[in-house]
């Protein structure tokens, strides 16, 4: 057993972002425990396309404002040209343009999970990879973590697992009826979502005066948005598959995605130079064996996620927690803001 004054389960945003202001604070005695063989959670960027969070807007004043403190850049999704709009297989597609005036969404520079880098690198000796927490045991007044690896003995534990993946683990004593009802209803940000990323060596698309974007739920990918780099040196499409695909063949999915693509960008999608899909509800960190997909709103940042429970040792975080923008990179990056304060001010 190894004994620690705070144990962090999670290395994506609000784990990091909360370990990084206990270091700024003093406080150096804390582990994170993380699943996964690799730090960013639902951040993820493959050969430059972001297959987890991608976007933020200018509204999102708790991600600005930190990537300005770690001066990590962003740049504006790229929306010139023609767009595609195809809601009807039975008529033609309709092409429409932006308002070059609105608001743009914005990507980060080198991808996103270029925020996961720098928030991770004063703190990469503390995280424990491949260590997947199955239990939690109030003891006295600590808790007892219990993972595949080790047992670890914490004065408070903030768990920024998917509200919904947490009531799988095993708690003792057991948490309250209300929030047990309420994590398990928490949709979680991205469970459902299947991404796709192709890459080219010219951006074909542009060319044609098309802005790369085509947005449809009848066909085999419901949203597609250029993806190039923020120097234009590399160019990618990336968006979201069809869900109705998810029971397909990889090898059918993709004949499928490519032929509707050619449809409305062109043959030129033929001549890819990468193809990448990343299927969340596969990903046993994110989602869970019986998946609902939510195609309203979610709500998030339900109340019962504002206290801390085994009297006062363990609060749970993560941006499903957020009622600041929940289910965003905002909501991820505000509740790992929130968790530090809360669990240092119940430490004093």
């Amino acid at each position: 057993m190894k004994r620690v004054k705070f144990v962090i389960i999670g290395s994506g945003v609000s784990g990091l972002l909360t370990a990084n202001k206990l270091l700024q604070a003093g406080e150096s005695d804390f582990l994170i425990l993380e699943g996964r063989d690799r730090i960013g959670g639902r951040v993820f960027t493959n050969n430059g396309i972001d297959i987890g969070a991608t976007w933020f807007q200018g509204h999102h004043v708790y991600l600005s404002q930190l990537l300005k403190e770690l001066n990590i850049a962003s740049f504006n999704q790229y929306s010139a040209g023609k767009s595609v709009l195809v809601y009807n297989s039975m008529a033609p597609a309709h092409y429409f343009k932006t308002d070059s005036s609105a608001p743009s969404a914005q990507r980060i520079v080198g991808g996103s999970t270029s925020l996961i880098n720098v928030l991770a690198e004063k703190v990469k000796d503390k995280i424990n990879y491949n260590c997947k927490v199955k239990q939690l045991t109030e003891k006295e007044d600590t808790i007892v973590v219990k993972t595949n690896t080790n047992h670890f003995i914490a004065s408070k534990v903030i768990s920024t697992i998917p509200p919904k993946l947490a009531t799988a683990l095993l708690y003792e004593p057991e948490l309250p009826e209300k929030l047990k009802k309420v994590m398990d209803r928490t949709h979680t940000w991205m469970s459902n979502a299947i991404k796709v990323g192709i890459s080219f060596k010219t951006p074909f698309w542009r060319e044609k005066d098309l802005s790369g974007t085509v947005i449809g739920q009848i066909g085999p990918v419901i949203e597609l948005y250029d993806h190039s780099n923020a120097n234009n040196t590399e160019f990618s499409l990336m968006g979201f598959v069809n869900e109705g695909l998810r029971g397909t063949s990889s090898e059918k999915r993709k004949s499928r995605i490519l032929s509707y693509l050619e449809t409305y960008l062109g043959e030129e999608i033929r001549e890819y130079t990468n193809y990448i899909e990343k299927d969340w509800s596969k990903d046993r960190c994110t989602s869970c064996q019986h998946l609902n997909s939510v195609y309203m709103s979610p709500e998030y940042g339900n109340k019962v996620f504002n206290t801390t429970y085994f009297n006062n040792k363990l609060l749970f975080s993560g941006t499903e927690t957020s009622a600041h923008y929940g289910g965003y990179l905002e909501g991820a990056v505000y509740s790992g803001l929130q968790a530090a304060k809360i669990i240092m001010k119940e430490t004093l």
